[in-house]
């Protein structure tokens, strides 16, 4: 529940500073468009934090796949992304191979592949912004559908919906939680852990390359340069929604919610005029709130108070 908690607090928070510039279509609108550009990145990011990795590289595959859609999808869009999510999720996969089973750590993995992947950005578009001349495509994707939904953040809602209902109704999503929690248990309970691990690093490449192609298609361009600023919010929605850097924890709605947590806060504080700088500060200090009540001393005091009730 503190997913949910933490996202009404900072909707309620946002209304009582200006409820007429807050409480707006244009403002909900605007959260969404932010929570369809960040949204996949911190869903694949968030599953290899639950199962105790990191995935570094999502800066680099979401760079790479919206210069590969630009450039192969000028005259057939599907084209463009098609070539854009096979790189991503070959990538992925490489990657959670290279993991699990010359058994590599995976911060120094994907951040060779985020090197990789920035590289072949700026091969592919000769290290300049390339323009994308297909405007019935990009119109499309930011044209609102019922006021504040776009083809963008419907996609990013219908792949969510998918990882919820997987993760929560198979033993794909008791598995990824025993994984996090003790990987040689898993295994011992016959886990096929291998499997899974590269499975969700093929899913993050997958997720990182579907955003950044979209996001290039309907920005009508693509820099290898450009979208390189989606870690760090992706890995803060990540953290609001629940998932521990630990492993072990976490669901996909969860991360849903801390992405829209985020995606609130900028376009709450765009709407009443505040300077940027004040997003930061305010996301800053959620996440330091969220690392105290999650910390062991808060926990140890917990108990102990409960315990002393007890007796």
């Amino acid at each position: 529940m503190r997913p949910l908690f933490i996202l009404a607090a900072c909707i309620v928070g946002l209304a009582l500073i200006d409820p007429q510039d807050v409480l707006t279509l244009a403002t909900a609108a605007s959260s969404l468009e932010t929570f369809a550009t960040i949204g996949l990145v911190a869903l694949g990011l968030g599953l290899t934090m639950m199962i105790r990795e990191f995935d570094l590289s999502v800066v680099g595959m979401y760079s790479m796949a919206g210069c590969i859609a630009v450039v192969m999808g000028g005259t057939h869009a599907w084209l463009g992304l098609a070539c854009a999510l096979a790189a991503g999720l070959a990538g992925g996969l490489a990657q959670g191979w290279l993991i699990m089973r010359p058994r590599l750590g995976s911060v120094g993995v994907t951040l060779g592949g985020l090197l990789v992947f920035a590289g072949v950005a700026y091969v592919v578009t000769e290290n300049r912004a390339l323009p994308y001349e297909n405007m019935q495509v990009a119109l499309g994707l930011s044209a609102p559908i019922g006021g504040i939904f776009s083809t963008r953040s419907l996609v990013a809602i219908a792949i969510f919906a998918a990882a919820a209902l997987v993760i929560g109704l198979t033993r794909y999503g008791r598995d990824i939680i025993a994984i996090g929690s003790d990987r040689r248990g898993a295994m011992t309970a016959g886990v096929n852990v291998n499997v899974l691990v590269i499975g969700i690093f093929g899913f993050s490449g997958f997720c990182a390359a579907l955003s950044g192609a979209l996001l290039s298609y309907s920005l009508a361009s693509a820099s290898p340069a450009g979208l390189s600023d989606v870690i760090v919010p992706a890995a803060a929605a990540a953290i609001l929604g629940g998932v521990s850097l630990a492993g072990g924890t976490g669901r996909p709605l969860g991360i849903a919610m801390g992405v829209l947590s985020l995606a609130v806060l900028r376009a709450g504080f765009n709407a009443v005029g505040a300077p940027p700088y004040v997003n930061g500060v305010a996301m800053g200090a959620i996440l330091l709130i969220v690392a105290i009540l999650d910390g062991p001393y808060l926990a140890r005091r917990l108990h102990w108070l409960v315990r002393r009730r007890a007796h």
